[in-house]
């Protein structure tokens, strides 16, 4: 339980009557350790000058020498441990991209209210707060994972990992919203590293790409990805799609193509199982070779999805031009869009292109139940997300489609009972 009057507050603003609103208003909700700022130069010469920096900040955005965007870069200049609340009459998407901007510093962000603020969803954001996490009494343990956490690794070491088999496969479940069932899944390498232990993908993929070694990489995870649907059809009876993410880089590879093909017939899986996921990471200027190896791949009934719809290159450009028949729309679209109307606006527009192109659609970055019965009433195809279910070892597919299962059973009867209550 946190003692509310302990939690130390600093409100910024150029007008004194806000001032004193905000500061009665956090009164009320128990929080006593206040302190009003009139301006952001103030605001930071009271932070430089006091022991420690506050626990949370409510800042106005719109104000007077410096603005409230200008202030969040100062406090990064400082190292601003804690975290902020927006506070400002300006319009919503000028309040989200500024939130994008403070989440972006790596400063915590509790969210944004419209000016004059309302006490019950100053409430709401404040019970988000938490302590800002120090590694003082860390012990060695602990100190351990975080500098895992951070470390980089040197193009040797990812090129000696793939050369010695050290990246595995992982999968994450891809479902049918339309009947709840799993119908494939998506191939994630993961690094098993002898020392620092289970490496993510965005510690070595980029390494990968920027030192000529992810064609490698991308072939070992197809070989292994392969070998899993097999052995998933033979041992367990399941006829699972999987989808394996590739690059630009691999796509300018004349041979790909066959290469896809050959190892696909060797572990007997049939190219409509397997869908090749483009993500492009940087523009690519000839599209001849990339072009003919994805039409290839499409004549030998390999499906073909654009990965991230709407961020960095993949976009309408690349629509009209490859042979793509499924869209994937990213999860910074997805997550929460049934709350934001702009991240729902294109959402939709996504959502209707791909209708339109005849392509079928995956929704990524479905987190909570929330998200789940928005995309499920939207009219797309399939979903992903941590609500359905986090990447696993292939060993743990098989017991988890088991419990999806009759979790999904009662979803789906809960969501009938909840209907007939409604018509009744």
């Amino acid at each position: 339980m946190i003692d509310k009057s302990a939690v130390s507050i600093l409100v910024v603003d150029d007008e004194p009557f806000m001032l004193k609103l905000n500061m009665r208003a956090l009164a009320n909700l128990g929080y006593t350790t206040v302190t009003t700022c009139e301006g952001a130069v103030r605001a930071l010469e009271a932070i430089d000058c006091a022991a420690n920096p506050p626990d949370l900040i409510l800042m106005d955005l719109n104000m007077p020498d410096v603005d409230g965007l200008e202030f969040v870069r100062h406090l990064v200049e400082r190292g601003y441990p804690g975290s902020l609340i927006l506070v400002s009459g300006e319009d919503e998407r000028m309040l989200q991209a500024a939130q994008r901007l403070v989440q972006a510093h790596q400063i915590t962000s509790l969210g944004y209210l419209r000016k004059p603020v309302k006490p019950e969803m100053l409430a709401a954001l404040l019970e988000k707060w938490k302590p800002a996490v120090s590694t003082e009494h860390w012990s060695p343990l602990e100190l351990s994972k975080t500098a895992r956490i951070q470390k980089t690794y040197s193009a040797e070491e990812v090129h000696a990992a793939i050369a010695n088999g050290e990246l595995v496969n992982y999968y994450q479940p891809k479902v049918s919203l339309l009947t709840g069932h799993v119908v494939g899944v998506e191939s994630l390498a993961r690094w098993q590293h002898p020392a620092d232990g289970m490496v993510f993908p965005d510690q070595f993929i980029g390494v990968a790409e920027a030192n000529g070694l992810i064609c490698s990489l991308t072939r070992g995870v197809i070989v292994g990805a392969l070998v899993d649907a097999r052995s998933w059809q033979q041992e367990s009876g399941l006829a699972l799609s999987v989808a394996i993410n590739v690059s630009m880089n691999d796509l300018g590879s004349l041979d790909f193509a066959d290469y896809v093909a050959g190892e696909a017939a060797a572990a007997g899986v049939p190219p409509k199982d397997v869908t090749l996921e483009v993500t492009e990471s940087r523009l690519v200027q000839d599209l001849r070779v990339p072009l003919e190896v994805l039409a290839r791949l499409r004549l030998k009934r390999f499906r073909i999805s654009i990965d991230d719809f709407g961020t960095g290159h993949s976009s309408l450009a690349q629509l009209r031009d490859m042979p793509f028949d499924e869209l994937k729309i990213d999860r910074g679209f997805v997550h929460r869009a049934w709350a934001d109307e702009t991240v729902r606006a294109i959402f939709d527009a996504s959502l209707m292109l791909a209708k339109q192109l005849g392509m079928q659609t995956v929704t990524e970055g479905v987190e909570d139940r929330a998200d789940w019965d928005f995309v499920r009433r939207t009219g797309c195809d399939f979903a992903q997300g941590y609500f359905i279910a986090r990447p696993m070892p292939a060993k743990s597919l098989h017991a988890w489609i088991e419990d999806w299962d009759e979790r999904a059973l009662l979803i789906t009867q809960k969501l009938a009972k909840a209907r007939e209550t409604r018509v009744t």
